[in-house]
């Protein structure tokens, strides 16, 4: 077992707060209609969606290498725009990794626009860390979930405004 981490940044034309109520704060009810081709529903097994809230995304078979992955709600601070989460069941836990823990922090840029940064700490199941393809596909997949997001929020810009 090896503890690895996964970095990335990224700008999105849409401001913190919009962009933090949708993904963030509403994310069982908006991702499935923002990305429908990739997550069939998102369930709230526990909680309020605050800290503590286990939420259950249920992918479709667009998906190939697993149909779920079930999340804990570690922080959520509204404030500062900072969320934590850690993966408890399915997606790459017990398949690639023994623990998954994900820091995301959305930050204004002086433009008005989101900067938004994201470090994944993880512990592998093997003696070596994740593979370069395995960290590419985990930041695909994040980064096609925010960019879903950005077009659905363009295409409607009195959603979460």
């Amino acid at each position: 077992m090896v503890l690895g981490s996964i970095v990335g940044e990224y700008k999105s034309p849409i401001a913190v707060e919009r962009l933090w109520k949708a993904v963030i704060c509403d994310a069982h009810n908006f991702m499935p209609k923002a990305l429908p081709q990739v997550i069939s529903s998102i369930d709230l097994l526990e909680g309020d969606g605050g800290v503590g809230t286990i939420k259950k995304f249920n992918f479709t078979e667009a998906v190939k290498e697993f149909r779920y992955v079930k999340d804990r709600v570690e922080i959520m601070d509204n404030e500062n725009h900072v969320f934590r989460y850690s993966i408890v069941e399915g997606g790459i836990l017990g398949f690639k990794v023994n623990s998954y823990v994900a820091d995301v922090t959305f930050t204004s840029s002086s433009d008005g626009d989101c900067f938004a940064k994201l470090k994944i700490e993880y512990e592998s199941l093997g003696d070596s860390l994740l593979s370069e393809e395995d960290v590419r596909n985990i930041k695909q997949g994040i980064l096609t979930m925010v960019k879903a997001a950005e077009r659905f929020l363009l295409a409607n810009p009195n959603a979460y405004a």
